[in-house]
């Protein structure tokens, strides 16, 4: 389970940050909780003890109470070195006293500063480097594959074996299945790209349209790029802006 504490007693910023949490795809996954407090509360402060989930902490530094958001990070830090935390403010002036406060901030966002693109930014970046254990899982009477999704960079299908070819960053697997069915054992960072080739989106640099390849972060070029899926591509982009 992955929490996300929102704690902000403006209710306009509380809005925003809804907003925004519900424009990411995260919460695809059922295991993903959003909570929101305006303050330090028993509650709160029983969440912050409990070891047993991550938790991406949003906290507003200048709560309208005695107790703080730096207050709030520090008790968080007392109790746990795991969880993120993520200060949002009116004030960049507050930046050099948070960071001298409160250890381990992740990052420090100014509400009227690009506040929702550097939000987005922040809680896709943090899952796909903390909580991204999705996996591609297939079994046939003589194979039973596990495959994390961070791991595979793009799928294609090979005529001659009549096999799909999963390309990963260590080996390759191959097994019987059509392209078009491997997407629904995938999430939405994959996306078809040609009527026999499936691409992580993590894993591309570059498209050319226009000569038909795209080319992987590892350097690859790989020569399977259809214009039909163009404006499907540029809308992932777009939303994940």
């Amino acid at each position: 389970m992955v929490k996300i504490i929102v704690i902000e007693d403006d209710k306009n910023t509380q809005m925003s940050v809804k907003k925004i949490l519900r424009d990411l795809d995260i919460f695809k996954d059922d295991e993903v909780e959003v909570e929101y407090f305006t303050k330090y509360t028993n509650t709160l402060k029983e969440i912050i003890k409990d070891s047993s989930d991550h938790k991406i902490y949003i906290v507003d530094i200048e709560l309208e109470t005695k107790v703080s958001g730096i207050d709030i990070a520090r008790f968080i830090r007392e109790n746990d070195w795991e969880s993120e935390i993520i200060f949002i403010t009116n004030h960049d002036k507050m930046f050099e006293t948070t960071y001298r406060s409160v250890y381990e901030v992740y990052d420090f966002i100014e509400k009227f500063h690009n506040m929702e693109s550097r939000l987005k930014k922040d809680i896709r970046a943090i899952f796909k480097r903390n909580f991204d254990n999705k996996m591609f899982k297939f079994s046939s009477r003589n194979l039973n594959l596990q495959i994390y999704y961070r791991s595979i960079s793009y799928i294609y299908r090979d005529k001659e074996a009549r096999k799909i070819v999963i390309n990963t960053d260590k080996t390759k697997y191959a097994i019987y299945m059509n392209v078009s069915d491997a997407l629904n054992y995938l999430d939405s960072r994959f996306k078809m790209v040609h009527r026999a080739c499936i691409v992580n989106m993590d894993s591309v640099e570059a498209f050319n349209w226009s000569k038909g390849y795209f080319i992987l972060n590892t350097g690859e070029k790989i020569m399977m790029l259809s214009k039909k899926y163009k404006r499907e591509i540029e809308e992932y982009y777009e939303r994940n802006s």
